[in-house]
């Protein structure tokens, strides 16, 4: 029972994280490191809370967040995402088995495109000059939240 109740508790703590890195891509276009750290360094307590084994489960988490902050640095390195999105999509490959982070890239991808279609719309009817900032951040924010629910739930 303890388990359950610090399970959630932790995911509960992940997705206030979450609505404050939203919220603050929002406004000033940047997430802080400070935010996608202290998400990464929690997520050993979630690792604990469940009993992960240092292989696979542990082994298998590492794995999968540097692997997506790898293929991911190659769209920051495009030009189509920012830095701290990035480090944000790594840090919750922590926290996710594979199976719940493939959703969250599916839920991220089409919000991720809902919004920059928004973006776009508004950049262009408002005539600002150069290119939009997308805060795509709110697209992985709101895709973590639906997978927290969905765990929870």
């Amino acid at each position: 029972m303890e388990t359950i109740f610090l399970t959630r508790a932790l995911l509960g703590a992940l997705a206030l994280a979450l609505v404050v890195a939203a919220v603050g891509d929002w406004r000033e276009r940047l997430i802080k490191n400070w935010l996608t750290g202290g998400i990464a360094l929690a997520a050993p307590l979630l690792w604990w809370a469940n009993d992960y084994a240092l292989w696979p489960n542990v082994g298998v988490q590492l794995i999968l967040a540097v692997s997506l902050f790898v293929v991911f640095l190659a769209f920051f390195a495009m030009g189509a995402m920012g830095g701290g999105d990035v480090k944000l999509i790594a840090a919750l490959g922590l926290w996710f088995p594979i199976g719940s982070m493939l959703t969250l890239l599916l839920v991220m991808s089409i919000l991720g495109g809902a919004l920059t279609l928004a973006m776009l719309l508004h950049h262009k009817l408002t005539r600002k000059p150069g290119r939009p900032e997308i805060p795509y951040g709110i697209a992985i924010s709101a895709a973590g939240l639906w997978v927290i629910f969905q765990t929870i739930f």
